[in-house]
């Protein structure tokens, strides 16, 4: 059993300590995880790695008690906090209150930096919703990969299911999605 098993027990358990406990244990690798998503944002983007980390882990421990049963568990709710603060973020640049679509670029004419289009992070997450009504293993995979960036081995492990079967399911996902995501799609 790892040092973070014991420590999400003994949470669990009741002991107040534990969350405490817990945060220098997962920190690197939730940092890790956090640099490897934000390399995919887009380069006008205000939330850094770090601060990502630390408001997903107020998401997860402030907000009262908390059970998480397993190893994986604790991530693949780290995951979800990561994808919320994510999508909220995308959110706020959208309204019109932050200037809607508008597109930042930087002062040095020849150089502009044109941002992402949050919509497309909208509409994923809209599909994403979707199918975890539909299938929650596979829209579980989905933000483990997607949002946090995880290997497909990596998410697997954080699932607890084989490598084999996180190839199906993320084959099954992607397809799914991309139906979902098409003009003329359900969504």
């Amino acid at each position: 059993m790892s040092d973070v098993t014991r420590v999400l027990d003994r949470a669990q358990a009741g002991d107040p300590k534990a969350a405490a406990e817990l945060l220098p244990l997962v920190y690197d690798e939730l940092r890790r995880l956090a640099v490897r998503r934000m390399a995919n944002e887009h380069a006008g983007h205000t939330l850094q790695p770090t601060a990502l980390v630390h408001e997903a882990w107020l998401r997860l421990v402030g907000g009262g008690q908390q059970y998480w049963n397993s190893r994986a568990h604790f991530f693949c709710a780290a995951a979800e906090a990561m994808r919320r603060i994510l999508i909220e973020s995308s959110r706020r640049k959208q309204s019109q209150q932050r200037g809607g679509d508008w597109q930042r670029c930087e002062l040095d004419e020849s150089a502009f930096v044109l941002e992402r289009p949050t919509a497309e992070l909208l509409d994923i997450d809209a599909a994403l919703e979707k199918l975890g009504r539909e299938d929650s293993s596979a829209a579980d995979l989905v933000k483990l990969r997607y949002f946090v960036g995880l290997t497909l081995p990596q998410a697997a492990e954080a699932l607890d299911i084989s490598p084999r079967t996180a190839d199906r399911l993320w084959a099954y996902a992607r397809s799914w999605l991309r139906q979902e995501l098409e003009p003329g799609g359900s969504t």
